[in-house]
């Protein structure tokens, strides 16, 4: 009997469910972006606006620290490591799919945070309490506004078990073979250094997951656009040709690489729904956790997110490399159409040798640093999603062993991300998340008249000059018990005023 290659069978069945879905996405995206009249170009300064807003009322966190948690888990090893394979896959014409779906694909991310605000809940864990947060997310949107409570138990469940004891392996993964090149370490090495700096973080509480991203993530964000605009520059000559090259082979006309342009949209999709989650439901937790007066609100905020991911961090990654002619593109058959690397795999090895066309010797020990701090920020938003559906399946009770096991399941795949075979770990992580964005996208359709009114009535509320307030009741819209019970507050308030 033939041995079994499990990297390549995982990989083929990871393929199988995400091809398809990069027509799914795209389509939602542009009927969510029409029936909402571009949205994500028109109400631009009121996401910077928003930005600006506090907290409203008691607990809750700011729209800000929202964004900042959301962008945690997007601005992973996937804006580095995943535009490469995206490139080294569907070649440089991926980048402009890649835009293109983050452009469009955005008002998925809008109507995914309107949806867990609408149906949020008062946080019963006393951890969260502490945080200031409220709780919210995929399993509530769908089991109080599709009404589907089994449907929201597995979607649930697949978050834990994904988010908690899967999905760190690829960005630990990662992080070590940036290391391994970088300063020759051998992977148990950085795993151990990872282990304990997640244990420091999840061990104190979620205020200390909040603390901690909301200062690396601004700050990481900001220094790796700087850093990629020097490289850029520093290629300034080959800007007009990498452009072409981009746009020619992404819509079939390059001589070299016009057979591919099949591949080139799959894998500008799949990687800008992976590298911003759009779809997969995993900023909604985060944006549930904020106190705003209306939830498009934080829609706004969701959507302004993917922008700093997709069209910020992953186009100037794949710009990089391209101006410099760091890549290669593979033909499907295990060969290359375009080899310009030989022997160094599609990953942040790509990025680390377009840093060194600007400083000789330094890109690896960069990029290793900045996977590292970008790996390590995702992997605490990773242990926050998979700790609010653990939350979410627990229903109030406290269950500490439960708990217990998450923490202790998280670290070991940390460390044992590192040390396993990458195509396995990749291949299996894109398995996980697309299961859950199949199920997430459906119930996104059917709630798609549900989001349009919640849309409709914050675009009345701007044009007559107000600042947006939410009543659920007012819309026909079930199941919105945050809302209702702030509103009674708020009632009784007053009333004891007068």
């Amino acid at each position: 009997m033939p041995d079994i290659d499990w990297a390549e069978l995982l990989t083929t069945l990871a393929d199988g469910i995400w091809g398809p879905m990069a027509y799914v996405v795209l389509g939602l995206g542009l009927a969510y972006t029409i029936a909402m009249k571009g949205i994500q170009f028109r109400r631009i300064p009121d996401m910077i606006r928003q930005l600006r807003e506090h907290s409203e009322g008691e607990g809750g966190l700011s729209s800000f620290q929202a964004l900042v948690l959301a962008l945690g888990s997007r601005v992973g090893v996937g804006s580095i490591a995943g535009v490469a394979t995206a490139v080294g896959g569907g070649g440089p014409g991926a980048l402009l799919w890649m835009a293109v779906t983050g452009l469009v694909g955005c008002t998925v991310g809008y109507a995914e945070a309107t949806l867990a605000q609408v149906f949020k809940r008062q946080v019963e864990d006393e951890d969260r309490k502490k945080a200031g947060e409220d709780i919210g997310g995929m399993p509530y949107y769908i089991k109080y506004g599709l009404k589907l409570p089994k449907v929201a138990a597995l979607i649930a469940f697949l978050g834990l078990v994904g988010y908690g004891f899967m999905f760190p392996g690829f960005q630990v993964s990662t992080i070590a073979s940036s290391a391994q090149l970088a300063f020759g370490l051998p992977s148990w090495v950085p795993a151990v250094f990872v282990t304990a700096l997640i244990a420091l973080v999840i061990f104190g509480g979620t205020t200390r997951i909040v603390k901690v991203t909301q200062t690396l993530v601004p700050t990481l964000a900001i220094g790796y656009l700087v850093l990629a605009l020097a490289v850029i520059f520093a290629n300034l000559e080959s800007v007009p040709d990498a452009i072409k090259l981009i746009v020619n082979s992404a819509f079939g006309l390059d001589p070299v690489l016009g057979g591919i342009a099949g591949a080139a949209v799959a894998w500008g999709v799949r990687r800008a729904v992976f590298a911003s989650a759009n779809g997969i439901g995993e900023a909604t937790f985060a944006a549930a956790a904020a106190r705003t007066s209306h939830p498009g609100k934080q829609g706004l905020v969701q959507t302004f997110s993917i922008y700093i991911d997709v069209l910020l961090i992953c186009m100037a990654t794949g710009l990089m490399m391209v101006v410099s002619g760091q890549y290669n593109v593979s033909d499907g058959a295990g060969g290359h159409l375009v080899e310009n690397l030989p022997g160094v795999e599609a990953g942040p090895n790509w990025v680390q040798k377009s840093i060194d066309t600007l400083a000789p010797g330094w890109g690896a020990g960069f990029i290793a640093v900045a996977v590292f701090l970008f790996g390590f920020t995702c992997l605490l938003l990773y242990y926050y999603v998979a700790n609010s559906n653990l939350l979410f399946l627990l229903n109030g009770r406290k269950g500490p062993v439960p708990r217990l096991i998450l923490k202790v399941g998280t670290l070991a795949i940390v460390f044992v991300g590192s040390v396993v075979n990458a195509g396995i770990v990749w291949a299996i992580g894109d398995i996980g998340l697309g299961m859950i964005a199949w199920i997430n996208l459906a119930c996104l359709v059917l709630l798609f008249p549900l989001v349009y009114r919640v849309y409709r009535d914050f675009e009345q509320q701007n044009k007559h000059g107000l600042d947006p307030t939410f009543d659920p009741k007012s819309l026909g819209i079930e199941g919105a018990d945050f809302w209702e019970e702030s509103i009674t507050t708020t009632a009784a308030t007053a009333d004891r005023t007068d």
